[in-house]
């Protein structure tokens, strides 16, 4: 699949070297033996920040991936209903922030766990184990989150899903990736052939009434729903095309950020429930490839409540 890792990121990286040592040291010793395709997976060519984000991903997926064999021992609290966090969500974050603030000390930090950190014009949006409930059943559907926003604007991404070596990517203007593939949205124009990704309302039941209409409209129009439990995953899923399109209401900015940068960077849509782009201050999000998009909408709108409308 193309050209060895080395010999691509000698030529657009100096520090390849170093890479390719780091990458292959973090890959857990159980899933080793598929490291030589992973090293032809891994996106060859980035940008500085993607690069450190990178690097602190797949060692904070190391951690959760390793911790994942011990998990009777792990100490788990619940933070409200059905919203738990484990010591491993925490100690996956510390990786995270220490290697971002190493990196770039004055950028700013809003991280699930620890919250927000700093002033600056970059903002790190971090989610250190999203899906912690399949993670802490068991349930191997949960992945890194890392997100990069310039001004407001998101400009880099991160997921990593270290149960498949899955390594998401995508720089604003430059695509998305899956290791060394080109991410696309799916091509798909009708809602009775797509595959539509969704998520339960889990801790904040205000809008479970008209979640629960657009799930039924949803299911009875397309020709499946899932809800695999970590949207950032499933955000991800909808960039390579493997879902034609996505909604969930009551999402935090760190669930998110980098998914959604995924699915515009590989030529789908992102709104909020009414079609606008305050997905990040309301949590309500649609997304979707460029047809499947504006139908999901049509078949919301009529649900709307005031508070999916503010």
């Amino acid at each position: 699949m193309g050209r060895p890792l080395g010999a691509l990121l000698l030529r657009s990286n100096p520090f390849a070297p170093q890479i390719i040592r780091f990458i292959q040291n973090a890959i857990p010793t159980k899933i080793r033996a598929g490291f030589p395709q992973l090293i032809k997976k891994v996106v060859l060519i980035m940008h500085p920040m993607l690069n450190i984000a990178v690097k602190a991903a797949i060692r904070a997926g190391k951690l959760i991936y390793r911790a994942g064999d011990n998990l009777d021992h792990l100490t788990v609290t619940k933070k409200s209903h059905a919203d738990y966090v484990s010591e491993v969500d925490r100690a996956a974050e510390r990786i995270i922030i220490e290697a971002l603030h190493d990196a770039y000390p004055s950028h700013a930090i809003l991280a699930e766990e620890s919250g927000a950190q700093g002033q600056s014009e970059y903002v790190w949006i971090i989610d250190p184990l999203d899906g912690t409930t399949n993670f802490l059943h068991g349930v191997p559907q949960y992945a890194v989150s890392i997100g990069l926003q310039h001004n407001g604007v998101l400009t880099q991404a991160v997921i990593y899903d270290p149960t498949k070596n899955d390594l998401f990517t995508a720089t604003r203007g430059r695509g998305a990736f899956l290791n060394d593939k080109r991410l696309r949205v799916s091509k798909r124009k009708e809602m009775a052939d797509s595959l539509i990704c969704t998520g339960f309302p889990y801790s904040n039941m205000e809008h479970m009434d008209a979640y629960l209409g657009v799930f039924k409209d949803v299911m009875q129009k397309s020709a499946g729903l899932r809800r695999p439990g970590a949207a950032s995953l499933d955000l991800a899923w909808t960039a390579a095309g493997r879902y034609d399109g996505f909604f969930e209401t009551g999402l935090k900015p760190w669930d998110m950020a980098a998914g959604c940068l995924l699915i515009t960077e590989a030529g789908g849509m992102v709104s909020d429930l009414k079609g606008a782009d305050t997905f990040l201050q309301s949590g309500h999000v649609c997304a979707g490839n460029p047809f499947i998009h504006p139908q999901l909408l049509e078949i919301i709108a009529p649900h709307l409540t005031p508070g999916l409308k503010a």
